[in-house]
């Protein structure tokens, strides 16, 4: 395939030719004979976009789950109507956040949802809220985990850190992945990194799998346990550790497991969303030895201090911009103060010459890419309040935020011959598109030389042997 008169990303205008999943030339180049033809009109032609920190098996699983949380449900009226829904069988919903209605027990949801078992999961994705028939549905089919809270002898409905054997007692498969790829298809993201910290190798075979059957056409990094192995198509990314403040694990098993990781051939990837998080990571990284490619996941909140040390030990931050935008207002009811400056970082690590990647962490953040580079632009909350003005970046500098290669973040992947042909086609040139970075100026997304998306009506291709539009 030829693609004709684009814009091409730090080159200018010139064609693309296509050969399998690979670019074979960029230039003044003339259509073959029998040779698929694409003009691109001038768009900016972009590498494929890459979500470097995402929850894919959720994600699916929320597209078929009622969302009862923030910015959609935010009063107890609006969480009671949005799980008045007919049926008999399990309700999902997910979003929630305790400003809504508090951390209601298994009574409480009882009273909203007496007919048919309910799980609501949590924002953070760590815990999980069941009424009295998803506990009597669960209890019976596997003994109790130590995350499952209880008053006295009684269990109450909450459900911490046990996704595992939530999906073990449901007898669970993985989701399929079809929706969610042509969605991020749709978005111009033709590569990912999974970050969920229970990935295995079963998960890994499933990714496979649906990778093999088209469901999902991007390319795939996982982060995940120590033990999680390769599969077809699946490229393994870090060893991830997720902290949670109340429960910090032990410290000497932290640096054991970092070093393993290291010894594996594998950087280590750290949930840190709090300023204790984030010391207590950079301590055990002192500890174990910094490895190209340790990076924090977040950094939610990182004082001037804390931005040189990450520095310091050469650690890369992969950032959600877009939190500003869809939490900033809660934020800024419930951080004090003097850490509104610290929220969600950009522009400090950048000048420190800390490596930055931007992901979504969807489901618990929009999937949308160019939402998050707006909010990097406007550090902007819902309600209109600005977060950090210092922190704010350029358009082009967002952008750079997803199009990091997902195995070297100092590495910005280019369109060149060589190259795979994963590509991104933006209906206006870079000059329009910067002011506006809409998902609805995407128009065509190929993966591996394949179009995986294309937005136009009619026939995307065509047969032109005219005029050269660069002439």
């Amino acid at each position: 395939m030829l693609i004709r008169n684009a814009e091409v990303w730090r080159i200018g205008y010139a064609d693309v030719r296509l050969a399998g999943p690979r670019i074979a030339e960029v230039g003044r180049l003339t259509p073959r004979p029998g040779e698929t033809v694409f003009d691109a009109h001038g768009g900016a032609l972009l590498p494929g976009l890459h979500d470097h920190h995402i929850h894919l098996a959720a994600l699916a699983a929320a597209q078929s789950s009622v969302r009862c949380g923030p910015p959609e449900v935010t009063t107890p009226e609006q969480f009671a109507a949005a799980l008045d829904r007919p049926g008999s069988g399990w309700l999902r919903a997910v979003g929630y956040h305790e400003s809504v209605a508090g951390l209601p027990d298994a009574k409480a949801l009882d009273a909203l949802v007496p007919h048919r078992p309910l799980r609501v999961q949590h924002r953070s994705g760590r815990m999980w809220l069941l009424n009295s028939l998803a506990l009597e549905h669960l209890l019976a089919r596997s003994a109790p985990p130590p995350g499952l809270e209880r008053e006295g002898s009684r269990f109450i409905g909450r459900l911490f850190d046990e996704d595992a054997w939530l999906r073990d007692a449901l007898s669970s498969a993985p989701p399929d992945f079809a929706e969610v790829g042509a969605q991020l298809a749709e978005f111009g993201v033709t590569g990912l990194t999974d970050m969920s910290p229970a990935n295995d190798t079963a998960i890994a075979d499933h990714f496979a799998r649906e990778h093999a059957l088209g469901h999902l056409p991007q390319r795939c990094v996982l982060a995940g346990k120590l033990a999680l192995e390769p599969a077809r198509g699946v490229a393994v990314g870090p060893v991830k550790l997720h902290l949670h403040e109340a429960a910090l694990p032990d410290f000497d098993s932290a640096v054991a497991l970092t070093r393993s990781a290291h010894d594996a051939g594998r950087a280590l990837a750290v949930h840190c969303t709090t300023e204790i998080e984030l010391v207590f990571t950079l301590a055990v990284i002192e500890a174990a030895g910094a490895m190209p490619g340790d990076r924090i996941e977040h950094a939610g909140i990182a004082p001037d201090s804390l931005v040189s040390e990450i520095a310091r030990l050469g650690l890369h931050v992969v950032s959600q911009p877009h939190f500003i935008t869809e939490r900033g207002d809660r934020y800024l009811r419930d951080v004090p103060p003097a850490d509104h400056a610290n929220l969600y970082r950009l522009a400090a690590f950048a000048r420190a010459g800390v490596l930055l990647a931007g992901g979504s962490d969807a489901p618990f953040g929009s999937a949308d890419p160019w939402v998050a580079m707006r909010a990097a632009i406007s550090r902007t909350t819902s309600d209109g309040a600005v977060i950090g003005v210092d922190e704010a970046l350029d358009p082009e500098a967002a952008l750079a935020l997803y199009l990091a290669d997902p195995l070297d973040l100092g590495r910005e992947r280019r369109i060149v011959p060589g190259g795979p042909a994963d590509l991104c086609l933006l209906s206006l040139p870079w000059i329009e598109a910067r002011e506006r970075l809409n998902s609805a100026d995407v128009r065509a997304t190929w993966i591996a030389g394949s179009i995986v998306h294309d937005a136009v009506d009619q026939a995307p291709a065509q047969r032109d042997f005219g005029a050269d539009p660069l002439a």
